[in-house]
């Protein structure tokens, strides 16, 4: 990527929403989109009126649907000047971060509400198509833990995997998640690291606690350029000031080394762009559908050498009075995953911190924020989407 269109910070995030996580709710993604809606109006003393953009994700629960940011902004009641529906699963949310600052830089819309909402677990209606049917379900591997299963093995065929680290990092997120009052609520309970070690294996060496959990959830935020959220009297405002994106990396190489992802460009290319360091970022939200790509990230993004995460992992304290506090809400695998909607917690989570408002869990003096996202898993290789978004307050 050339240049940084961020480095001005002229554009903001002025607000945030998040419903509670929980299972079998009944409830479907466009319900949950308008309690996102209704808290975000009160906390702006705004209505559907006012909102002239959308930057809306598509969940699992509505992926049959062509029309998904057109019929959601429909039953919302909005009248968009600029509608942006992003498909790249757990980064269409940095993305659309991405997405709605050009859109406000170039004029198209002047207040930018960005919404992620999915229920998977009360209606599931995706195909994924292409290889997956080809190459995947034929041969038995069940989706994502599988894939990630291999990963977990060819990494610990070339390093050593220390399992005990990937378990300090289950605590952390844990931990997070019991001071969360949006967590599922069967997750608001620490755990041990002989937890997760005794937790049974899904796809060896992959645990039960290594991965994320399905649920029903929601979240959103409201985006405008910068004078004009002074103008309206918004003083605590957190600035997107760098970001990276790339989509199938690696795609024209037949047998790439599957431990090898996009955060190795995304990631120090955003902190080069916002003039940073592994070592200045305050916090780090990383897409964490799993463990095991927590600890790729941090090797790849530069926080540590390659091959040595979980002993990185094993040494460092997590929380939020830690060296690097990391997803201190619990994140997805701590909290629950609202499947396409996911990637947008550890976003929310990054922008709370900024503004202050996690009470037991708040970062102390925190700046900045490294947030991730990672979408799609292909065949053959890892992750397909890759994207860092560094914010400031």
């Amino acid at each position: 990527m050339k240049g940084n269109f961020l480095k001005d910070k002229d554009v903001c995030i002025v607000a945030y929403a998040e419903t509670k996580l929980d299972r079998r709710t009944g409830r479907t993604a466009y319900e949950l989109s308008a309690e996102i809606a209704e808290a975000l109006y009160k906390k702006i003393g705004m209505g559907p009126s006012d909102i002239d953009g959308v930057g809306i994700t598509i969940p699992m629960s509505e992926a049959s649907n062509p029309f998904w940011s057109n019929t959601c902004t429909d039953y919302l009641g909005i009248q968009p000047r600029w509608l942006q529906s992003t498909d790249l699963g757990g980064v269409s949310h940095t993305g659309n971060v991405a997405r709605a600052a050009m859109a406000l830089q170039a004029g198209w819309c002047e207040t930018v509400m960005l919404l992620a909402a999915d229920a998977p677990t009360t209606q599931w209606r995706a195909d994924y198509g292409a290889y997956g049917n080809e190459f995947v379900e034929p041969t038995g591997i069940q989706g994502p833990p599988g894939v990630f299963g291999l990963i977990m093995n060819r990494y610990a065929e070339q390093y050593d995997l220390d399992y005990t680290g990937l378990g300090a990092l289950a605590v952390a997120q844990r931990n997070g998640a019991a001071a969360n009052k949006n967590a599922y609520e069967k997750f608001r309970r620490r755990i041990t690291v002989e937890d997760y070690l005794n937790s049974r294996i899904v796809s060896s060496p992959l645990r039960l606690l290594d991965s994320v959990m399905m649920c029903d959830g929601a979240s959103g935020l409201v985006m405008m350029k910068t004078s004009r959220a002074r103008r309206l009297g918004f003083t605590n405002c957190v600035y997107p000031a760098a970001y990276s994106e790339i989509t199938n990396f690696k795609v024209t190489e037949q047998t790439p080394d599957i431990t090898l992802t996009g955060h190795s460009v995304v990631g120090p290319e955003a902190l080069k762009m916002a003039g940073m360091k592994p070592k200045d970022v305050d916090m780090f939200h990383p897409y964490d559908d799993f463990l095991i790509a927590v600890m790729l990230q941090l090797e790849q993004i530069g926080f540590c050498k390659t091959g040595s995460g979980s002993q990185f992992l094993r040494d460092t304290d997590l929380g939020p009075k830690g060296t690097l506090p990391i997803n201190t809400g619990g994140g997805q695998i701590g909290a629950g995953q609202p499947a396409l909607a996911g990637g947008q917690l550890n976003l929310v989570e990054a922008v709370r911190q900024l503004m202050g408002d996690t009470s037991r869990r708040q970062v102390k003096n925190a700046r900045n924020a490294l947030v991730t996202g990672i979408g799609v898993i292909p065949y053959g290789r890892n992750w397909g989407s890759s994207s860092a978004l560094v914010l400031q307050n």
